[in-house]
């Protein structure tokens, strides 16, 4: 299965159509039957994110069956372990003998009254060591036969390739990745956004809002930020985020310090698959075309897809999903 494979019907042939699709209710019903159909029994988890910080996750296996490998799967930006394509990621990982690890971000899903802190994209150093605890409670015996792979979506397919970059030094058993639509260059994105078509931009300031209002319900004393600061525009609210919140100071630090855009990637030793969409409405194709990666990566683009869509009819799978297992969890292996 390549990304050439992947030819949608002509009514799903428009990357801004895919990308709203990608979280329609009916996608989402179909995520959790897709859950069901692959015999999953779930359980719920709390991960060891360093220096107190405590993570949430869902451990997925099938009863009775022995697992051969185990994937840690990673939502985007404002999505969650229970989002449609995380659902029916794990689904295909089940079917091929894998257990699933679905790691919420902090502050994703319900999970804001964890930690006191914000969210925000640099702090990676959290989910290598949450991936670590993952490893050692979940997949001790990990190895060539029992391989420990992640995969991530856009956001988290960023967060997955510098998972990727950390794990050698961080002794982490990681044996393969995979992204989809991964942020490479955030500061473009966000630019990207404010060019194009607004409803994305305007998509993701209405969630994160939320996500601030619940912080700031459980957490007055320390996040007293006011209506006014919850009503600015994606990138003076990032801004204040930065000046506030962490040590960066700039906006362009900031971005710089999550960016994995040119030759960042060149660095991997852990072998890597990134899928892309040339209609992507969110992230510009031509930072994909501009990477310099090592031979332990591939960069399959697709004609369509748009952001983290690839659906392939109106049942509602995905391409992206089938890719992402069939890259780290090959039948038969």
């Amino acid at each position: 299965m390549s990304a050439a494979d992947y030819h949608p019907p002509w009514w799903l042939r428009n990357g801004h159509l895919q990308t709203m699709l990608g979280s329609n209710p009916w996608r989402r019903r179909r995520g959790v039957e897709a859950l069901a159909e692959a015999g999953a029994a779930t359980s719920e988890h709390l991960v060891d994110g360093g220096d107190g910080v405590r993570l949430h996750g869902l451990y997925s296996a099938v009863p009775g069956v022995e697992p051969r490998g185990l994937a840690l799967l990673l939502h985007g930006w404002e999505g969650s372990a229970e989002s449609s394509y995380m659902r029916l990621t794990a689904a295909q990982f089940l079917r091929r003998g894998f257990a699933t690890f679905r790691l919420n971000f902090r502050d994703h899903g319900n999970t804001h009254h964890l930690n006191e802190a914000l969210f925000h994209s640099n702090r990676i150093d959290e989910v290598v060591h949450g991936a670590g605890d993952i490893a050692r409670r979940f997949w001790p015996d990990a190895g060539p036969r029992r391989p420990l792979v992640a995969a991530g979506y856009s956001l988290g397919g960023n967060f997955a390739l510098r998972l990727a970059l950390r794990a050698p030094a961080a002794g982490l058993p990681l044996a393969r990745v995979a992204a989809v639509c991964p942020v490479l260059d955030p500061a473009r994105t966000m630019a990207n956004m404010e060019r194009g078509w607004h409803v994305y931009e305007r998509y993701f300031e209405r969630k994160w809002r939320q996500s601030l209002l619940r912080k700031r319900a459980l957490f007055p004393g320390t996040h007293d930020f006011d209506d006014r600061t919850l009503h600015l525009g994606m990138r003076e609210l990032t801004r204040w985020l930065v000046q506030r919140h962490t040590d960066f100071g700039t906006l362009d630090n900031y971005f710089d310090g999550y960016a994995i855009a040119g030759d960042r990637l060149a660095p991997l030793q852990v072998p890597a698959d990134i899928l892309m969409a040339a209609d992507d409405p969110v992230i510009p194709l031509q930072e994909f075309h501009a990477l310099s990666l090592p031979a332990v990566a591939r960069l399959e683009i697709a004609a369509q897809g748009g952001h983290c869509g690839f659906l392939l009819g109106a049942r509602m799978d995905g391409f992206a999903e089938a890719w992402v297992a069939d890259r780290l969890a090959p039948p038969g292996d």
